[in-house]
């Protein structure tokens, strides 16, 4: 599974990186997130489900 955060759609509200902090870190600039990892490990796939359905902003995807 790959996951990738739209830059014009994120604002920066941090549920993603709080529930899948190894796959997610925020801008210390602006706060938007931004994805660490080239391809999400097997034991965090569920988080970044989380984290795409949490997201106000419908900024994170998936493939």
């Amino acid at each position: 599974m790959k996951v990738h955060v739209d830059d014009e759609r994120c604002q920066g509200h941090t549920l993603c990186a709080m529930i899948a902090p190894k796959i997610f870190e925020l801008s210390e600039i602006d706060g938007h997130s931004s994805v660490v990892v080239d391809e999400v490990p097997a034991d965090e796939e569920q988080r970044v489900m989380e984290a795409v359905n949490s997201c106000p902003e419908r900024a994170i995807s998936i493939s």
